[in-house]
């Protein structure tokens, strides 16, 4: 094969450092920001948090992190030899950053008293402490000790011991070298079985709702059938099979409308309601408010967990210092250079944190006036179709850029805290050729569904023709597709007796 030369034209995109700092900080919702900030407070010394009002001079236009990445040519460094012979310090040692700082967008017209304040979170025993606690109460030997604290580190989150005892046994011998049998990890479990809340440490629901149901035997009769219900006709009780369970039992309607009431108030969960693994996802921080002001929606950003940041005055003074010094030599240079990275560092993450406020509320701003309908009623039936595009085209920004925005964020109402995502949906077409959006048809569906008769539940072919009848063309398999999403069963499982 002959060797031959050809010329081609590419458009790559190349994103530089500063760009992939903002894509990386747009995801980061309030709630984890400060963390992120002491991060990079820890990593760059020449960044510092300003208890009064400082800035460092950066512009205020909002910026796509995939707009163009020349402009931060000018802040590569390659260690090389020009580098050190042509430093240009005077951006540096001027005092022209010394201005007050805007990114955390104040409004003049409210008390900024409580703005340094950070987000509470209330201190708690997480669920696995609790058990430990409980387990120094148990008269164990060193070894038996050692083996209900791995069991205890083997209990999901929602209180379930979800591994076989084989496979605790192997763990013991090859992790703790610590040899066992089945019989007397059994043994054990059964002791943190009686631990608290009821039903820990159960291998299956059956046995969770079990547990807690012998805790009540002397609460009477129907705590006795439940029990026999359970342990005898758990399938037929999970798919709702009541004629089998009156037949075998022989059961009156009323006993066993008292066994489901007994069932019922059972907690399939005993480990979700004791403590908190990740505070993240236990607390939610909104990242917006908005309030409807005689009928004017006013928006805010949560700015509280983001402290006022700016340029260490020790490292401008040693820049200082060079600058005015008569004998300069290449260690001397090596030193300035490094400073001068980490301050312009310093200046990257500042310039970050102010574009992510200012992307956050261009965001937000054009969902509000998308949206506005909703945040002034609360009405969901008011929603209209929006999609990631249709943000992008009213900021300017890139789609990906808007989905970065909308994910794990948040937004407090006067109607409740919503997740961004939430105002996203797919439209459909009425019978008039109206364009509607699916989360009105999910919410007038849900609507159906709570009123409907209990004892005669509508099915997906009746829901079907109700939409049709209100003017929605849908498909009975659409009506399912967004039943399932709802977390809503089908109608033989919503029956009631």
């Amino acid at each position: 094969m002959a060797l031959s030369q050809t010329l081609q034209q590419k458009l790559l995109q190349k994103l530089s450092p500063q760009q992939i700092q903002l894509m990386k900080l747009l995801q980061i919702p309030t709630a984890n920001l400060e963390e992120r900030i002491k991060e990079e407070l820890e990593e760059n010394p020449a960044l510092e948090v300003n208890n009064e009002d400082h800035e460092d001079g950066m512009g205020e236009d909002i910026q796509d992190e995939f707009t163009s990445a020349a402009e931060e040519d000018e802040y590569d460094v390659d260690g090389s030899e020009d580098e050190y012979e042509n430093l240009d310090i005077s951006d540096y040692v001027s005092d022209s950053d010394d201005e007050v700082a805007d990114y955390k967008l104040r409004d003049d017209n409210y008390p900024e008293s409580d703005d340094k304040k950070t987000m509470p979170f209330k201190i708690e025993s997480s669920f696995h402490e609790t058990l430990l606690d409980q387990l120094g109460m148990l008269s164990l030997d060193e070894k038996s000790f050692k083996i209900a604290e791995h069991i205890v580190g083997s209990i999901d989150d929602d209180g379930y011991l979800r591994r076989d005892l084989s496979s605790i046994c192997d763990d013991l011998a090859f992790r703790q070298n610590i040899i066992t049998d089945e019989e007397h990890i059994e043994a054990i479990i059964k002791k943190i079985q009686l631990f608290d809340p009821p039903g820990i440490c159960a291998r299956d629901l059956q046995e969770c709702l079990l547990l807690q149901l012998n805790r009540q035997l002397s609460d009477g009769r129907d705590v006795h059938l439940a029990i026999q219900v359970l342990d005898k006709y758990f399938e037929e009780f999970t798919k709702k099979h009541y004629e089998k369970i009156q037949r075998g039992l022989n059961l009156s309607d009323e006993d066993l409308k008292q066994v489901i009431n007994t069932i019922i108030r059972l907690n399939p969960k005993p480990g979700g309601n004791v403590g908190e693994i990740n505070k993240a996802e236990s607390y939610i921080v909104p990242d917006f408010f908005i309030l409807n002001n005689a009928g004017k929606l006013e928006l805010t950003l949560n700015a509280k967990n983001a402290p006022d940041l700016h340029i260490s005055e020790g490292y401008r003074d040693m820049l200082k210092e060079y600058d005015k010094g008569a004998k300069k030599d290449k260690r001397q240079k090596e030193a300035v250079l490094f400073i001068k990275q980490k301050i312009d560092s310093a200046k990257w993450f500042i310039d970050m944190i102010k574009q992510r406020q200012h992307t956050l509320l261009s965001t937000m701003d054009a969902i509000m006036n998308y949206q506005k309908d909703f945040f002034l009623t609360g009405d969901e039936t008011m929603l209209k179709p929006m999609i990631l595009k249709d943000i992008a085209e009213i900021t300017g920004l890139d789609i990906s850029t808007v989905s970065r925005v909308a994910n794990s964020k948040f937004v407090q109402t006067e109607f409740g805290t919503y997740r961004l995502k939430f105002f996203f949906s797919e439209s459909l077409s009425t019978d008039s050729g109206e364009e509607v959006s699916t989360r009105e048809v999910k919410k007038i569906l849900s609507n159906l569904i709570e009123g409907e008769d209990k004892h005669k539940p509508l099915s997906d072919e009746r829901l079907t023709e109700l939409l049709q009848e209100k003017g929605y063309n849908i498909a009975r398999r659409t009506v399912a597709k967004y039943r399932e999403q709802l977390n809503i069963p089908v109608a033989r499982l919503r029956k009631e007796l």
